[in-house]
C-alpha cells in the first residue's frame, strides 16, 4: 500500500498486535504465528501490526522483525500489515528499511532506546526514518518520543508519508490540541494498554480509532464492543467494561508487563502454541491462568447470547 491508502485503512475499523510465538528454544516460532494471523484475518481488522509492542518489540532482534514481517505477510490475505520499529535512529532506519522490504504496509515508529530528547531531536529522529522509507509511517506518542502539535506540523510539512499518530500517554488535553490543530492529516491511534478502557475519551478527543490487544484472543467481543462504541450505544460499552475490561484490567495489573504476558496467555488459551513471554517479561501463574480462562468463556457465553 502506498502512504494515502494504509491511513485510509488505519482508520477504517479496529486494529490490533498479535503476539509473537517463540519456541521451547526462545526463537521465532513461524507457523503458530501464521495460523493465529490466519485467525485473526476472520474477524474484520483491516490492519495488524506485526513485531509492535504486544508482540514484544523490545525483545526482538534488528534481523527477527523482517522475519516476522514477512511471515504476517504470507498469512494475512487482504490484511494490511504495520511494522514495529524503533530504537536509535540508525537502528530505527535500517529495521524501517528491511521491513518495507519484506512486504509491510507501514511502519509504526516506537520511542527511541532509552535515552530522553528535546523536540528538535525527535523531529530529526523522526524525519530521518520517514526519509529512510516510502511507506506509510505513524508515529507512538509516549515514554520519551512525546510530540508537540507544533513538532508534529512541522513534521507534516516535511513528510508526505508521516501519516498517523498513535498516543499512549492519556494526556487528553495535549492529543487534542494535537487532533484539533492538524486536523484529517493524521489518523489517530489510541494506544494505551487495554485501549478499550479509554475507548470513549479517545473517540471524543478526536481520535479515529484503537489498537485493542485483547482482539488476539476474543476478536468477536473486541468487535463487539467497538461496533457499540461507534454506535454511542453505551450501555452495552459500560455492560462490556464491567464484565470483562475491569476484571482482566484487575489482573493485568498484578505484575509489571501483564499488558504483554496477559495477551500471550489468552493465545494460548485460544490453543495457538505462541510460547512464552521473552525475559525480562514473565508470564502469568497457574492460578491466573485460570483467572484468565474464566473470563475468556464468560465473554465467549456473552458473544453468543
Amino acid at each position: 500500500m502506498d502512504p494515502t491508502q494504509i491511513k485510509a485503512a488505519l482508520g477504517s475499523g479496529l486494529l490490533s498486535f498479535p503476539v509473537t510465538p517463540f519456541d521451547a528454544g526462545g526463537r521465532f516460532a513461524p507457523d503458530p504465528y501464521q495460523r493465529h494471523i490466519a485467525w485473526l484475518t476472520e474477524y474484520e481488522a483491516p490492519v495488524l501490526f506485526a513485531a509492535g509492542g504486544t508482540g514484544e518489540f523490545f525483545s526482538l532482534t534488528p534481523d527477527e522483525v523482517p522475519t516476522i514481517v514477512r511471515a504476517a505477510k504470507e498469512a494475512s490475505g487482504d490484511t494490511a500489515i504495520v511494522s514495529g520499529c524503533g530504537y536509535g535512529t540508525e537502528m530505527a532506519k535500517q529495521i524501517a528499511r528491511k521491513a518495507e522490504k519484506a512486504g509491510a504496509d507501514g511502519i509504526l515508529l516506537l520511542p527511541p532506546y532509552l535515552i530522553d530528547s528535546p523536540q528538535e531531536g525527535l523531529f530529526n529522529h523522526v524525519k530521518s526514518v520517514c526519509d529512510s522509507v516510502g511507506i506509510g509511517v505513524m508515529v507512538y506518542n509516549r515514554d520519551n518520543a512525546q510530540l508537540t502539535a507544533e513538532t508534529l506540523a512541522r513534521l507534516c510539512e516535511l513528510c508526505p508519508n508521516l501519516i498517523g499518530f498513535k498516543d499512549g500517554t492519556g494526556d487528553i488535553n495535549t492529543i487534542r490540541q494535537i487532533t484539533a490543530t492538524l486536523g484529517d492529516r493524521l489518523t489517530y491511534l489510541g494506544g494505551m494498554p487495554t485501549a478499550e478502557l479509554f475507548a470513549e475519551a479517545y473517540l471524543g478527543a478526536g481520535f479515529t480509532t484503537y489498537s485493542s490487544a485483547v482482539f488476539n484472543f476474543i476478536p468477536a467481543q473486541a468487535n463487539r464492543f467497538y461496533k457499540a462504541l461507534r454506535k454511542g450505544d453505551r450501555a452495552t460499552c459500560e455492560k462490556i467494561l464491567k464484565d470483562f475490561f475491569y476484571p482482566f484490567m484487575k489482573l493485568r495489573g498484578r505484575q509489571k508487563g501483564y499488558a504483554v504476558s496477559a495477551i500471550k496467555a489468552g493465545v494460548r488459551l485460544r490453543g495457538f502454541d505462541a510460547g512464552p513471554v521473552r525475559p525480562p517479561l514473565t508470564d502469568l501463574t497457574v492460578d491466573e491462568e485460570k483467572t484468565l480462562t474464566r473470563l475468556i468463556e464468560a465473554a465467549d457465553e456473552r458473544v453468543m447470547a
